[in-house]
């Protein structure tokens, strides 16, 4: 179980500035970084892994600086988005040169494991230039398990795959976190980081916009009021009391219910039940209405 931690790194190319002052840290279950093309996703991930070195702030695997420390790709495994595959090779050669590299007592064994995990059995003894994106991408995520490492970072991992691959993907970065591995993975799809990130860690020109999980970060959101849709036995008399409340900017009643702006969270979710119960009304349906991954990165893009 392994934590890597970044303390004000920043990253410039002359008077471009990739990453600016980012502070977080990523532990055990899956956690996905999110951000818009450009947003310095890469770049984090690359400095991370060591192939880039910060040009200010540390980061750090386990209390162990990673920058120019090769021990750490003991524990390390990364899948970089752009292509890194021989299309010479079988995947099973790339795969078990990326074991032999890593200087495993028994690599055959191991290669037949990470093949195994990303479902690249079948094409195996095929040229990785006969590949299509999808199994190119497995082949690379294959070399990057094949040593069981505890901290996998992946960089747009879902890339070229067709839905039966990405679930069975999906699937795989799940089992890794649940088993206790640290997964960091990279995403611009909002979809791919609700259905397997366990927490998310937002990036917005080049600084860390948020942390932590979503539905938390919509709720300090204290700026943007928050919308439920709400559907009563009377939705007209509970508009009606709900908004001769400060709690409530606005109310809208309509022929699927009403929908609610709450300017204060907490006590818009205190007030509405007590509300109800108070004067006979029965809630059949309550539920934020733009509590989203997709409602929180837009806030965040657009502020």
């Amino acid at each position: 179980m392994s934590t890597i931690d970044l303390r004000h790194v920043s990253r410039w190319y002359g008077n471009v500035v990739a990453v600016n002052d980012v502070t977080f840290a990523v532990g055990p279950g899956v956690t996905g970084l999110l951000g818009p093309n450009g947003a310095g996703k890469s770049t984090l991930l690359h400095m991370m892994s060591g192939f880039l070195a910060p040009s200010a702030g540390s980061v750090q695997l386990d209390g162990e600086r990673v920058w120019r420390n090769h021990l750490v790709y003991r524990r390390l495994g990364l899948v970089p988005e752009r292509e890194a595959v021989y299309g010479y090779l079988s995947g099973w050669a790339y795969v078990l040169a990326s074991a032999r590299l890593h200087g495993l007592p028994r690599p055959e064994e191991a290669a037949r494991r990470a093949l195994a995990m990303v479902d690249l059995e079948p094409a195996q003894d095929r040229r990785i230039e006969t590949y299509s994106k999808g199994m190119r991408q497995r082949a690379k995520v294959a070399a990057a398990l094949v040593h069981d490492p505890e901290l996998v970072l992946l960089d747009e991992p879902f890339n070229g795959m067709d839905p039966r691959q990405r679930l069975h993907m999906m699937d795989l970065v799940r089992r890794m976190g649940a088993e206790g591995r640290t997964v960091l993975f990279s995403s611009h799809i909002l979809e791919e980081v609700e259905r397997v990130g366990e927490r998310i860690q937002v990036i917005v020109a080049g600084r860390l916009a948020a942390s932590g999980d979503f539905h938390e970060i919509r709720r300090l959101m204290t700026n943007r009021p928050h919308v439920f849709t709400v559907r009563s036995s009377d939705d007209r008399r509970l508009a009606s009391v709900l908004i001769a409340d400060a709690a409530t900017a606005s109310v809208e009643v309509g022929p699927g219910g009403l929908q609610a702006r709450a300017v204060d969270f907490a006590r818009f979710a205190w007030l509405l039940p007590q509300v109800a119960r108070r004067d006979g009304i029965r809630l059949h349906e309550v539920h934020p209405a733009d509590e989203t991954l997709e409602s929180v990165f837009s806030y965040l893009v657009a502020s």
